[in-house]
């Protein structure tokens, strides 16, 4: 379906995690090393800016909950104005 996947792994310095962004990352390649055509990769500050500065096409977001789709719905909006095309 896609030539390249990038997991962009948010630094999110609001949220408390677990683990480190570099921890996040490095845990994101090991279970994704027999996939050649995955990366995984480390941001911070708006996902749109990272997308932009890695030509992607489509985003792909997860979902937990219908309040996780009423969020990413309208973060979609947005994200079509900042990135148009």
């Amino acid at each position: 379906m896609f030539d390249e996947i990038i997991i962009a792994i948010a630094a999110s310095p609001s949220k408390n995690t677990l683990f480190t962004l570099d921890e996040r990352v490095e845990f994101s390649r090991q279970v994704t090393s027999h996939l050649s055509n995955v990366t995984s990769a480390g941001f911070s500050g708006l996902l749109v800016d990272f997308a932009k500065a890695e030509q992607a096409n489509v985003l792909i977001r997860g979902l937990r909950t219908t309040v996780d789709f009423e969020y990413e719905f309208g973060l979609t909006n947005m994200y079509r104005r900042l990135l148009p095309g």
